[in-house]
C-alpha cells in the first residue's frame, strides 16, 4: 500500500477517528486510518461507560439561561437514541437513581429529571419518578441511611467503550476503509507548502511507510495539540487536559441493576456508582493534568473515591477491596484563564492550519457520531470532494444487521453464550467457530480461547493488552485475573503470529509492567 493515494487519512484510532473512519467510507471516500498505540488505548476506553445528554449541563443551562449548554443536552439525548439503535447488543437503557438527604430537593431533582425527559421527548428511555426511602434501602441495602428522605429516579444509556471503538472500525472496513493500529506518525509531506501525505512507522515490523493524500485529519484527542505542533510549531495550544479516575469493586456494592448519580460531591463535581460487566463501577475525578501516554491512578484519586463512598454508603470500603481501576485525559477545549476543568462545555471545534491540516479538538463519546458527520462536511467543499450526504444516522453496526434473529450457539455454557452475545451481537456463533474446541479460559468469568483466536484474525489484536485490556475488558474489572490468563492468551498468540520465544519475553514483561502500574 506504500505511495497509494487515499482520499482521507486519519491520524488517531479512538471514538472520533473511527467515527470519521466510518462516515467517509460509508460516503464512498477511499480512507486511511493510522494509531499509534492500540484503537482506544487511551481516553476512548476509560470513559463512565454512558451515553448520556448530561443531567450536570442541564442544570447549567437553566440556571444560567445558557442555550450552548442546553443544546449540548439536546444533541446528546439525539445522539443517544441513534447509538442504541445502532449497537443494541453493546449499549443499553440504564436505570440511574439520586439518593436524597433534604426534603427540598425531593421537587428541585424531580423538577429538573422531568425537564430532561421532556427535553428527550420520543426519544425519552423512560419517565422519571420519586423513590420512597424504604424502596431505596430495599434497592440499595448499603446506601447511608441517616438522614435519607428518598430519591429520584431516572433513565440514560450504558455502553460497552472499548468494543463499540473496535466495532466502529469493523464496519468501516465493511465499506472499504484500511485501519492500522500501531502505526505511529513521524511527519507529514508537503507540496508547495500544503499537507499531501504522512511518513509513519509500523512500530511492530519496524517498517517505515509513506502514506499519500491531501486531507489528513487530526483526530487524536488529548495529543491534538502535539499534532498540530508537529505541522506547525507556532500552533497555539487549544486543549485543556483533565484526569479522571474509575475504580471497579465486587457487585455486593450494587447488588441491583441499578445505579447510583451523586449530582454534587462536596467540591462539586458529579459521581456516578453503576453496575458494569457484573461489577460496581465507581468514579469519576476531575483534575487538571498534563499529557501522559500512560496516565497513572493517583493515591489522592483513590483517597477521594473512597471517602466520597463512606458519606453516601454505611461501610467502609479498604483500598485492597478495589479489583481495579484506570485513569483517563479527557481532552476538553481550552477554557478562560482560571476556569476549573468542572466547568467547561465538553463541546468540539473544527480547525485547519494553513498546510491543510484538520484537527478535531474536543468532544465526547455520545456524540462521535455528530461529530464525524461534521468533520466530513467540512472536509468535503474545502477539498471539493464529491458531495455525499451522511449515511451514518441509522447504519447498523456490525453485530447488529441481525440480532432479531435467534443466535443458535449450542456447544457453550449458558453464560459463555449470554456473555458472547452481548460482546459480538449476531458474530458471536462465528466467535464459537474460531476453534475446534472451546475452552474457558478463566473460571469465575465466561472468556475462552475462541475469543482471543477470533480477535486476532477480525478485530485488529497484536498484543495481549489489546485482548484483556480492550476486546474483552477483563483487565478493566479484575487485573489479577487477567494476569492469571494472561500465559494462556500468550501462547495462542504465539501460535498464531508465529513469536518466537525472545517475542513472547518482552511482550511478557510488557503487559506484566502496564497491568502492575497503570491498572
Amino acid at each position: 500500500m506504500e505511495n497509494e493515494k487515499f482520499d482521507i487519512i486519519i491520524i488517531g484510532g479512538g471514538a472520533t477517528g473511527s467515527g470519521i473512519a466510518l462516515d467517509a467510507s460509508s460516503r464512498g471516500f477511499k480512507t486511511l486510518l493510522l494509531e499509534k498505540n492500540d484503537f482506544a488505548e487511551g481516553t476512548s476506553s476509560r470513559s463512565t461507560k454512558l451515553v448520556h445528554g448530561g443531567v450536570r449541563y442541564l442544570e447549567a443551562a437553566v440556571k444560567k439561561l445558557d442555550k450552548d449548554q442546553f443544546n449540548l443536552v439536546k444533541e446528546g439525548l439525539k445522539e443517544r437514541s441513534r447509538l442504541l439503535k445502532n449497537a443494541p447488543h453493546l449499549c443499553s437503557r440504564l436505570t440511574l437513581v439520586t439518593p436524597l438527604y433534604n426534603w427540598w430537593e425531593i421537587p428541585y431533582m424531580f423538577a429538573g429529571l422531568s425537564l430532561y425527559d421532556f427535553v428527550s421527548g420520543k426519544r425519552g428511555l423512560g419517565r422519571s419518578s420519586v423513590v420512597s426511602r424504604g424502596k431505596m434501602m430495599d434497592t440499595f441495602p448499603h446506601i447511608k441511611k441517616s438522614g435519607l428522605v428518598g430519591g429520584i429516579k431516572y433513565y440514560d444509556g450504558s455502553f460497552n467503550d472499548a468494543r463499540l471503538n473496535v466495532t466502529l472500525l469493523q464496519t468501516a472496513q465493511k465499506y472499504g476503509a484500511v485501519c492500522k493500529n500501531y502505526h505511529e506518525l513521524e511527519s507529514f509531506i508537503y507540496d508547495k507548502k500544503k499537507i499531501s501525505g504522512v511518513k509513519v512507522k509500523d512500530t511492530i515490523s519496524g517498517e517505515n511507510i509513506t502514506y499519500n493524500s491531501s486531507i489528513v485529519i487530526n483526530a487524536t484527542g488529548a495529543f491534538s495539540d502535539n499534532i498540530r505542533k508537529l505541522d506547525d510549531k507556532e500552533a497555539k495550544k487549544m486543549l485543556d487536559l483533565s484526569s479522571g479516575i474509575h475504580i471497579v469493586l465486587d457487585k455486593k456494592y450494587l447488588p441491583s441493576n441499578e445505579g447510583l448519580m451523586i449530582p454534587k460531591t462536596q467540591d462539586g463535581r458529579v459521581l456516578f456508582i453503576l453496575p458494569w460487566m457484573g461489577k460496581c463501577l465507581v468514579g469519576t475525578t476531575d483534575e487538571k493534568t498534563t499529557l501522559n501516554e500512560h496516565p497513572e491512578v493517583s493515591k489522592k484519586d483513590i483517597d477521594y473515591i473512597l471517602e466520597h463512598l463512606e458519606i453516601y454508603f454505611d461501610l467502609k470500603i479498604d483500598e485492597s477491596e478495589i479489583l481495579s481501576s484506570w485513569c483517563g485525559i479527557r481532552p476538553l477545549v481550552a477554557a478562560p484563564k482560571n476556569a476549573s476543568t468542572k466547568s467547561i462545555v465538553r463541546d468540539h471545534i473544527i480547525t485547519s492550519s494553513n498546510s491543510g491540516l484538520v484537527s478535531i479538538i474536543g468532544g465526547k463519546w455520545t456524540t462521535y457520531r455528530k461529530m464525524s458527520e461534521e468533520v466530513v462536511d467540512y472536509v468535503i467543499p474545502k477539498f471539493n470532494l464529491a458531495d455525499t450526504e451522511c449515511k451514518t444516522k441509522k447504519l447498523k453496526l456490525i453485530g447488529s444487521e441481525n440480532l432479531k434473529e435467534n443466535i443458535k450457539i449450542k456447544t457453550v455454557d449458558k453464560d459463555i453464550k449470554e456473555y458472547l452475545i452481548r460482546m459480538y451481537g449476531d458474530k458471536a456463533l462465528e466467535v464459537t467457530q474460531s476453534v475446534e474446541k472451546i475452552k474457558r479460559l478463566h473460571k469465575e468469568y465466561a472468556l475462552t480461547n475462541a475469543e482471543v483466536v477470533y480477535t486476532i484474525k477480525n478485530e485488529f489484536v497484536k498484543k495481549p493488552l489489546d485482548f484483556l485490556v480492550r476486546r474483552t475488558t477483563l483487565s478493566l474489572i479484575d487485573k489479577e485475573a487477567s494476569k492469571e490468563i494472561l500465559e494462556e492468551v500468550l501462547s495462542i498468540l504465539q501460535k498464531e503470529l508465529n513469536w518466537d520465544e525472545e517475542k513472547i519475553i518482552s511482550e511478557r514483561n510488557e503487559a506484566l509492567s502496564i497491568l502492575n502500574n497503570y491498572i
